[in-house]
């Protein structure tokens, strides 16, 4: 296994003293380079997991690393969230000027990155979400998945070994969930940049190469997408289902298609039926 870059050990934490625990004795490593989703319901302790992997909550018991780094100790704070950066729910929280290129230098500047190394840093960090054209144009004036991508540049820029998508996509449309999640790819694949991907979108969770499920704050099942979504009813008690494809699959399979098992995607679907009609 490559080297690992995140590691959470038996960690528990509660939002209040005497309440319920949102995160129950999870243990988790995420390895350099690795593209891993952590899928669950609303509630299931996936987003507080997320804030405590880049310390904005500590462990109540256990330990979390970055890097090496302990996220416990004051001093390792904004190193930390330098090398683990992290994409929101709503990307308008996170674009705070009038223009594209200045609300990518913001980050640059509260880490104290000097004058004359911001802009090839910016341009770079745009070019690589695709959103360079929209340098100097307004951050209210662009789509949902836009501004996104305008967010991940942000987060990009400041040249993170690992990048928390804390539910990104959550509030787009289709479209603009395309739009971001085609970008993260590329960033994993092309750079090696480490990505955890928090969804409770069946068919995100397909395009990453580790599931870990969530539920009542621990970790019930981890695997390959294959393996997780391979057997609808062990999903069942979690509130969760198989992602669209291997849903319409089943139908066709029933429906007296001869389709072969294990098919996740538009593309796998694609292939097959495509196989069958020759």
């Amino acid at each position: 296994m490559a080297e690992p870059i995140i590691s959470v050990e038996h960690v528990s934490f509660a939002y209040e003293e005497d309440a319920p625990l949102a995160v129950s004795d999870v243990s988790l490593t995420v390895e350099r380079g690795g593209f891993h989703a952590i899928l669950g319901q609303n509630g299931s302790g996936k987003s507080t997991l997320a804030k405590l992997i880049n310390g904005l909550y500590l462990p109540g018991k256990g330990r979390v690393t970055v890097c090496g780094l302990d996220t416990q100790e004051d001093k390792n704070t904004w190193e930390i969230r330098r090398r683990a950066g992290m994409v929101f729910q709503n990307p308008d929280n996170q674009l705070v000027t009038t223009v594209v290129r200045e609300d990518v230098a913001f980050g640059l500047e509260n880490i104290g990155v000097p004058t004359e190394e911001m802009p090839a840093r910016i341009e770079k960090a745009l070019a690589d979400v695709g959103m360079l054209a929209f340098a100097e144009r307004a951050p209210h004036t662009l789509s949902g998945g836009q501004k996104q991508r305008v967010a991940i540049a942000g987060v990009l820029a400041m040249q993170p070994e690992a990048i928390i998508f804390d539910e990104s996509t959550a509030m787009l449309d289709p479209r603009g969930r395309t739009e971001v999640l085609e970008a993260v790819k590329r960033l994993n694949r092309e750079q090696g940049i480490t990505v955890l991907w928090i969804t409770h979108f069946m068919e995100e969770a397909v395009a990453c190469g580790r599931v870990h499920v969530m539920h009542d704050g621990r970790i019930v099942l981890s695997g390959t997408p294959r393996e997780i979504f391979q057997d609808a009813e062990k999903l069942r008690p979690y509130r969760l289902d198989t992602p669209p494809m291997a849903r319409l699959a089943q139908r066709l399979r029933a429906a007296g298609m001869p389709l072969r098992e294990g098919i996740l995607t538009v593309e796998e679907m694609a292939k097959e039926v495509e196989r069958l009609c020759k």
